[in-house]
């Protein structure tokens, strides 16, 4: 007999923010990133999740 855990599934990533910056502040956001092994994409929905929770009212 088997036995499922009781995993939770991420939440499905359903949507896109399209935001305009600066290349130079791109690029340094990404190679930053990079460097303590991370993604930007990563780091922008955590700062989303908080910057929300924070504001909650």
């Amino acid at each position: 007999m088997t036995t499922k855990k009781n995993k939770k599934k991420p939440k499905q990533k359903d949507s896109q923010l399209v935001i305009r910056i600066n290349q130079k502040e791109r690029d340094e956001f990404v190679a930053l990133c990079e460097e303590i092994d991370t993604s930007a994409a990563r780091e922008i929905r955590r700062f989303i999740r908080s910057f929300v929770s924070k504001h909650e009212s």
